[in-house]
């Protein structure tokens, strides 16, 4: 909680206040006017940010919509910034490039041989969305996605590992010309759109799966106890009816269409129910972009030659010494997930298995590279 407690602090000081710790989860504050009326505080305020607080402090945490409202504090501030990292000592480039590149790209229908290793400057971006499932309850979470932009690959491993290490490096460097020039361009925002919407699908599927399991088995709960409480109504009055279909008499009939009016508002209200359990569980998924950071790092650049039976095709591949790993091959279709990589024949594309899969419905496998929108023998859409 001391993190959360820091950067409040540290907002609210940017913002006018004073700030003062007392003890390790409470803070005092002493507002400005501008935050007293943004955040319906007085002038002095004590915040909390443990599990027992006294009556007359504001409890802060993770929960509830403390942080929405800080965020509307820093408005666009902090939602894109870049950086050079710089190592904090020498580092040798790995002693056996083969064999690291052999852990690193499998080729099953083609073969590559290594062309050389270079010291470089990549530039990676690092960016963070938030995935929300809401239906009955809510859930959130935070996820980063990594590219870098030099060579193409997905980096998301690589981060995991990364974003410790840059959180400890207090000196904040601007990248300079020279570094830029050696980093090369960004990407297109089409580009890049591209290439985050299988990926940010895939994320979303992933985190909304336990949620989902846990909600199915709650609105068959809640159907199983609807149906049951209507089903035996309906058939107490089914039987009813049953017995007075044997007599006659004009009362009798009376009381049959009352009972078959009975009948018919158990049914209505039975489906009412389930209508109402349907908008009560009714899942909407958002994905909301949060940060952005541009990262430039010094690499080994590996140039792997690619040979898929007369042709030839030189793609690069980074190996990160602040990590000590080299990072996945470049995915033209697919997730890329993994280190498996198709070669197409036309155009020697590099996919997963999924970007070169068979048609679904002749059964040829193609590029989506080459045909994004349908099979080029049968021209089934996919």
């Amino acid at each position: 909680m001391s993190e959360l407690r820091d950067f409040v602090a540290d907002l609210l000081e940017r913002r006018g206040a004073v700030v003062e710790a007392l003890g390790l989860e409470r803070l005092e504050v002493l507002a400005p006017e501008s935050l007293q009326r943004h955040l319906g505080w007085p002038e002095l305020t004590h915040l909390g940010f443990g599990t027992q607080q006294a009556q007359s402090t504001i409890a802060i945490a993770l929960e509830g919509d403390w942080l929405d409202r800080f965020g509307t504090l820093l408005g666009g501030e902090g939602r894109w910034t870049e950086r050079e990292v710089r190592l904090p000592a020498a580092v040798r480039p790995p002693s056996d490039p083969e064999r690291v590149l052999d852990h690193a790209l499998e080729l099953p229908n083609a073969i590559w041989r290594l062309r050389g290793l270079s010291a470089t400057w990549t530039r990676c971006l690092i960016l963070a969305f938030r995935i929300t499932a809401l239906s009955d309850e809510k859930r959130e979470r935070l996820i980063w996605l990594g590219f870098n932009l030099g060579t193409g690959g997905l980096i998301s491993d690589i981060l995991e590992q990364l974003r410790p290490g840059l959180a400890q490096m207090a000196d904040w460097h601007t990248p300079d010309a020279a570094t830029r020039h050696a980093a090369g361009p960004g990407w297109s925002a089409p580009k890049l759109a591209a290439r985050l919407r299988p990926l940010l699908e895939h994320e979303a599927r992933e985190c909304s799966e336990p949620f989902l399991r846990a909600m199915r088995r709650r609105l068959a709960r809640d159907r199983d106890r609807v149906h049951a409480y209507h089903n035996d109504l309906r058939s107490a009055s089914l039987k009813r009816l049953a017995a007075l279909n044997r007599t006659d008499g004009d009362r009798v009939d009376a009381d049959r269409r009352r009972e078959a009016l009975r009948v018919e508002a158990i049914e209505r209200e039975y489906r009412a129910k389930l209508d109402d359990l349907r908008r009560n569980y009714a899942l909407r998924v958002t994905v909301e972009w949060i940060q952005a950071l541009e990262i430039y790092v010094p690499v080994q650049r590996f140039e792997v030659l690619i040979r898929r039976r007369k042709g030839e095709r030189i793609i690069r591949l980074d190996w990160h010494p602040l990590v000590r790993m080299v990072e996945r091959p470049l995915c033209e279709a697919g997730l890329g997930l993994n280190r498996a990589r198709l070669v197409c024949d036309d155009k020697l594309h590099l996919t997963d298995l999924a970007g070169h899969a068979p048609c679904t419905s002749c059964g040829k496998p193609f590029c989506r590279v080459c045909f994004p929108l349908a099979c080029p023998r049968c021209r089934k859409t996919h």
